[in-house]
């Protein structure tokens, strides 16, 4: 199956705005790939829901349990300097590097920059989606 790590705005964007990110979503809860995840990516989602969304415990904690059923958790072991200009962003590698996944899914241009990282494919969510969905 084929691995996918999302960046923080996919998510985002999922759960607020809708449109592809959602159906990114959809897709993984279908299980057309899985979707890896890592608790430093978990904690920024929940960070910026609460803080720029404005969201409850409560709302917080269902779509975080959600989250938790589509996705597998990763623990990255090794630290990766790959993104100079947004070394926030490394967290996304980290993640992919150590769950395995075959591509990064992200809109962030630093990220979408380097194009790929040590094999894993960095591409924009409509692109992903048009390669799942022929």
């Amino acid at each position: 199956m084929i691995g996918v790590t999302a960046d923080t705005n996919i998510y985002v964007s999922a759960l607020i705005f809708g449109g592809i990110p959602r159906q990114f979503l959809i897709a993984a809860r279908e299980r057309k790939f899985q979707l890896d995840i890592s608790s430093p990516i978990i904690a920024e989602i929940q960070r910026i829901l609460v803080t720029k969304f404005s969201w409850t415990p409560e709302i917080l904690q269902t779509e975080m349990r959600r989250l938790s059923e589509i996705t597998t958790l990763a623990s990255p072991t090794r630290t990766i300097t790959a993104v100079p200009r947004d070394p926030d962003d490394d967290k996304f590698i980290e993640c992919a590097v150590a769950a395995g996944s075959n591509y990064i899914v992200s809109g962030d241009g630093d990220l979408l920059s380097l194009g790929r990282f040590e094999g894993i494919q960095i591409v924009r969510v409509a692109d992903f989606m048009a390669m799942i969905n022929p």
